[in-house]
């Protein structure tokens, strides 16, 4: 019988192997690691007995618990309809005044109207309503065709310039590209409209360009904006003189809407959203204007 060689420090029993001089012990796997072992395998084996496991072709087997996650899923989305349905049969029918007023159901307008508002205006109106490029900001309580609950409800369904039958229709036409105004007229406008938000621009050395301008804006732009400039939501027509701009602000950039025109784009949402969704982000962003100082 071969004797067994023992490590002179430990005590441990070595076995046999030796690499440069260092023996390897014959260490036992701790017993806390073989207890984990063996009761993650007793765990695994009830699992293939009661949760369904194993694929069977088409099937697969059901385990002994009948646990069914799809089940499970419908069972929750019907209770979670359940739990809405109170308040969104209120927000479908309920007139809007009464909506406003009842601080509780606005709270979950706020919270259900910022999901969708997330998930179907955010990509053009950026998540917080404030706007992009060439979109409209929607906090700021300044709207071409109308910023109440109703008006901003009308707008989703029809959407602007679609081919829903009912569209909103709103376009600037190309004064400058067309013909319809020559270059200094395009500038002698866009310099009348400029300084309807910049009174700094109004010198002595701009009046003549200005007043020209304003002769255009009379004879070519008052009828959509009107005579002062403060526009209509009749038409969709913005505001000149309050300084919220979609298309911006600058000489460069209205001389560019005169000349190139401008038409905006809004989907239509009659078909996309229910009726209490597209009635639920109409006061989700009537409200957004409606929260800013």
């Amino acid at each position: 019988m071969a004797e067994v060689e023992r490590d002179p420090v430990t005590g441990r029993e070595t076995t046999g192997h030796e690499w440069n001089g260092i023996k390897e012990l014959d260490t036992p796997v701790p017993r806390g690691v073989l207890i984990f072992l063996i009761i993650t395998h007793l765990w695994a084996f009830a699992y293939w007995f009661f949760m369904p496991s194993w694929p069977l072709g088409e099937t697969y087997t059901k385990g002994l618990l009948g646990a069914d996650q799809r089940t499970t899923v419908e069972a929750r989305l019907v209770e979670g309809q359940e739990e809405r349905a109170p308040w969104m049969a209120r927000l479908e029918t309920e007139p809007y005044d009464a909506i406003v007023a009842d601080e509780a159901l606005m709270k979950t307008v706020r919270g259900t109207g910022q999901q969708l508002f997330g998930d179907n205006c955010a990509a053009c109106h950026g998540r917080d309503g404030k706007g992009r490029a060439f979109y409209p900001d929607l906090t700021d309580d300044d709207w071409l065709w109308g910023g109440g609950p109703e008006l901003i409800e009308q707008t989703m369904r029809v959407g602007i310039n679609t081919r829903h039958p009912e569209s909103r229709i709103a376009q600037m036409p190309a004064f400058g590209r067309d013909e319809m105004l020559d270059r200094e007229q395009v500038r002698n406008v866009a310099a009348y409209v400029y300084s309807l938000t910049n009174p700094e621009y109004s010198t002595a050395e701009n009046l003549e360009r200005i007043e020209a301008g304003r002769e255009v804006f009379a004879t070519t732009c008052a009828a959509c904006h009107g005579e002062n400039a403060a526009g209509s939501s009749e038409v969709g027509a913005p505001n000149l003189t309050d300084a919220y701009w979609v298309y911006g602000g600058t000489m460069d950039s209205i001389i560019a809407s005169v000349h190139g025109g401008r038409q905006g784009h809004m989907p239509t949402w009659d078909e996309r959203l229910s009726n209490v969704e597209i009635r639920t982000l109409s006061l989700y962003v009537h409200d957004l204007g409606a929260r800013q100082p």
